[in-house]
């Protein structure tokens, strides 16, 4: 069985090194097989032995980048186009699985890793789909860095533009950039759940139920309020996203990989 490879971006303080741990054993228990996980960030402190950690780069483009973003009005999820970079590691085989920190992995991935072989995958938006409008989401995706460099090298030459085509969304620019070059599946909408959108029950009914894990979600997804934690332990910002103690959550998110010591992440 061929060595799954996994990767993320950290960066700055939003996140936590313990959100990287919860993903890296979230994605070790649901793989069989050998795991590569690999992390970019310009802080490895408190990140487990087990994680690969690849420099977080500075880029020919960063200064056109920023302002390119300020004048979008939008920071910095372009960060997330030095994985695309053709070479970033060498000694790669086969396709990455990536994942940003905020998503807690609830079943077996290797249908990601099958999926539409050779295309780079991502689950459709929700908030776009509701404007009719066919664009990736980008907590979780698939590509091939020997297949699809141009990710990196499209948006090298002329970064100014592709943020303006891209109204300033990083998922927006890699979904569509993929289109563009024929090369772009969506994953089942079943497999990649939202916490808002698919797990969370409408007022009034958040006040008296806990939120439901879908039954065929592979990950969920947390955008905005509630946070990981949050749901966790029930969160009480507002009618709207008022969550009760969610357990499917903690077991998912707090679980050990395989191998590690209980009270470990």
């Amino acid at each position: 069985m061929p060595t799954t490879n996994a990767i993320c971006i950290k960066w700055g303080d939003k996140f936590p090194s313990d959100y990287v741990n919860h993903l890296y054993a979230g994605v070790r228990r649901n793989i069989d097989g050998d795991l590569r996980f690999l992390c970019m960030t310009e802080d490895r402190a408190g990140i487990r032995p087990e994680v690969e950690i690849l420099p977080l780069r500075s880029e020919p483009f960063d200064a056109a980048l920023e302002t390119a973003l300020a004048r979008s009005r939008r920071k910095g999820a372009f960060r997330k186009v030095s994985l695309f970079r053709p070479g970033l590691i060498p000694d790669l085989e086969g396709p990455l699985l990536g994942f940003d920190l905020d998503v807690v992995i609830t079943g077996n991935l290797q249908p990601l890793l099958d999926f539409a072989p050779g295309k780079v995958c991502m689950r459709k938006d929700w908030v776009q789909a509701h404007r009719l409008r066919s664009i990736g989401h980008g907590s979780v995706f698939r590509f091939d860095p020997a297949r699809h460099g141009y990710l990196y090298e499209d948006f090298a030459t002329d970064p100014a533009a592709e943020v303006r085509k891209a109204h300033g969304s990083e998922q927006w620019y890699t979904s569509t950039t993929a289109m563009r070059h024929g090369d772009f599946a969506f994953y089942p909408e079943e497999w990649i759940a939202s916490f808002k959108h698919d797990a969370f029950y409408w007022p009034p009914f958040n006040l008296f139920l806990a939120p439901r894990l879908p039954p065929q979600a592979l990950v969920v997804c947390f955008h905005g309020t509630p946070k990981i934690d949050q749901a966790i332990e029930g969160y009480r910002g507002n009618l709207m996203n008022f969550t009760r103690p969610t357990q499917w959550v903690a077991d998912n998110w707090l679980t050990p990989a395989p191998g590690d010591n209980p009270r470990a992440p």
